[in-house]
């Protein structure tokens, strides 16, 4: 596995990480497909990740598995790994931060948050009053970093801005080949600031992963000249190769999936690669 500093917070983190929302896989024209794994499948998932050395994992509140990332971490060693999650926008008044936190760790069987995130941004709650609450919780130890997750580059710096005695380490955006909206504001500010940029839907719902047309035609020369690289894998490469600041965080929803994802890294697209998948991929 390749690692990576993570950001502002300087600790070496998994270049991949992997991600527990598991309700909606597609969407396609008016109809959502869901589809249902065990919970056997899930922590087989990610204990075969933690195996193949990646330590990133990333949960919420509203997802409601951080129960079941605690019984895949059990028996491996707390400080190898890095744990990620997220308060809801509706628990951000300083009271609710606090229990919503006490809550998280109980769920995770932890003592300590990695990463403990905004999950999206509201207008109803003061971004300074969040802030206090998220402060303290580092200030008791309860969590070690701050971040954030939806918010816009404005947001993003009056989250900076509300904090007095902590950085923000992170937001969580939607990224991939197929979403660059980041590209425009929020990925220069976060390369030049440190800022780590978690992209979550890395291979889009699936459709990176099974490409068409013209994306499918590039997609399979790059493999033949990578050593038969899969389209998942390229698509998070495609991430990697953007900014030493992106982690991207596909799900881990089987362990031959997690296998396929860790084998985006320890190899590169060259700048050819690069200009050719963004040409049809647009």
């Amino acid at each position: 596995m390749e690692y990576r500093e993570f950001g502002r917070a300087k600790v070496k983190v998994s270049a991949i990480g992997m991600g527990t929302y598991y309700d909606i896989l597609w969407i396609a024209t008016s109809y959502i497909l869901s589809y249902q794994l065990s919970k056997e499948d899930k922590i087989t998932a990610l204990k075969k990740g933690i195996e193949l050395g990646v330590n990133l994992i990333d949960t919420a509140e509203i997802y409601d598995t951080e129960s079941l990332v605690a019984e895949a971490i059990k028996g491996y060693k707390r400080d190898e790994l890095f744990i990620a999650t997220k308060v809801s926008p509706t628990h951000l008044k300083y009271d609710k931060v606090l229990k919503a936190a006490q809550r998280s760790l109980e769920k995770l069987q932890c003592s300590y948050i990695d990463l403990y995130q905004i999950h999206w941004p509201t207008p109803l709650v003061s971004i300074k009053e969040t802030m206090r609450a998220m402060e303290n919780l580092v200030d008791e130890g309860k969590v070690r970093y701050i971040g954030v997750s939806n918010f816009s580059l404005s947001q993003t710096k009056d989250a900076e801005e509300a904090l007095s005695k902590h950085e923000l380490v992170s937001n969580q955006v939607e990224y991939s080949l197929k979403v660059r909206d980041i590209e425009v504001n929020m990925l220069p500010y976060c390369d030049l600031n440190n800022i780590v940029i978690l992209a979550y839907r890395p291979v889009a719902h699936g459709a990176l992963a099974n490409p068409s047309g013209k994306l499918k035609v590039v997609m399979n020369e790059i493999s033949q000249k990578h050593g038969g690289k899969t389209p998942a894998q390229i698509a998070l490469n495609w991430l990697l190769n953007k900014s030493k600041v992106v982690f991207p965080i596909p799900r881990a929803s089987k362990p031959e999936r997690v296998m396929e994802n860790a084998g985006a890294v320890g190899w590169r697209l060259d700048s050819k690669d690069l200009t050719k998948l963004e040409t049809e991929a647009g």
